[in-house]
């Protein structure tokens, strides 16, 4: 049976799943994504991933700030799919837009449910030191992502691997598991099997107050924090570099290390490595940022620098 389906999405995240759906030769009759917003210097509005590749491919795109209005549900209803594909998309979906397709919706979700129900599930699995993550296809619901699970992929959380790079992981295989439910659904055989009661979690949307390291930690909890907001939104420290005040430096990637001092506290310092203790133990910085400029290695860091041992950073 052909599909006919409505996507809805809105960051890069999303955009291997509508790709993998139209290549595959289901039928996208419309695309809902969040309103264009103002970016850059010249604050122009910005489109969407989404929009923009749905556009591409020829696709209607729908930009509504809400979907409560019995316009928006009547015009959605008139669309006659069979059922809505929804990854990351950014809006509650009332419960007449549930129900607005003849199968309700799919949503690809990016954690193992029912750990990291919400909104950062792959910055908080890793924050929270998780060894694995995954992507799975959930029949939803009103309730926030408690639909049962018709579909799962695991993937390892390797012990440096940051939020972008399990970011990217997760994004293609949500592609391809897409396509496996869709094509399970048109042959009448997607099954889905409900949420444990136990290990509810929930993915809290990052706010900009906690991106910043505290080095009063132990090493593992500090590696963890710097990995799991990389490379967006980036936790950061202020170090002294020979300007009239201190600077802020993101902290991109880092590793494990020996050494052990007063928290912030910099142990070795050379061409090569920068090594920062923490609560306990140390980590060595791998990747950073200066403001206004490029990620940089450490070496290329340490070149413009004037850290010494014995420093702190906060």
């Amino acid at each position: 049976m052909s599909l006919r389906v409505i996507f809805m999405g809105t960051p890069d995240f999303s955009v291997p799943t509508l790709f993998e759906i139209v290549g595959q030769g289901w039928d996208v009759v419309a695309c809902y994504s969040q309103p264009p917003r103002k970016a850059g210097r010249g604050m122009e509005l910005k489109k969407t991933p989404v929009h923009e590749a749905a556009e591409s491919l020829g696709i209607p795109v729908f930009t509504p700030t809400s979907l409560k209005s019995e316009e928006e549900q009547e015009r959605f209803r008139s669309f006659e799919a069979d059922v809505a594909v929804v990854v990351a998309y950014g809006l509650l979906l009332p419960k007449a837009i549930l129900e607005g397709t003849e199968h309700g919706c799919l949503n690809g979700h990016a954690s193992l449910l029912p750990r990291w129900r919400g909104a950062a599930p792959i910055n908080r699995a890793i924050m929270a030191g998780d060894k694995a993550s995954g992507i799975q296809v959930m029949q939803m619901e009103e309730g926030l992502d408690t639909g049962p699970v018709c579909m799962s992929e695991t993937v390892a959380i390797t012990p440096d691997m940051t939020a972008g790079e399990l970011h990217d992981r997760l994004s293609a295989l949500g592609g391809d598991l897409m396509m496996r439910a869709l094509s399970a659904l048109s042959r009448g055989g997607l099954g889905a099997t409900p949420q444990p009661d136990e290990g509810v979690t929930y993915a809290k949307k990052i706010q900009k107050s906690e991106t910043r390291i505290d080095w009063s930690l132990p090493a593992e909890q500090v590696h963890n924090h710097i990995r799991g907001l990389s490379p967006f939104p980036g936790a950061w420290c202020e170090m002294e570099l020979g300007g009239k005040n201190p600077e802020r430096v993101k902290i991109l990637r880092s590793s494990l290390a020996d050494g052990s001092g007063a928290a912030g506290e910099v142990l070795v310092v050379d061409d090569t490595t920068l090594t920062i203790a923490c609560g306990s133990d140390a980590i060595k910085l791998v990747q950073v940022q200066r403001a206004g400029k490029k990620a940089m290695s450490a070496e290329e860091f340490l070149r413009g620098s004037k850290l010494s041992a014995g420093d702190t950073v906060s």
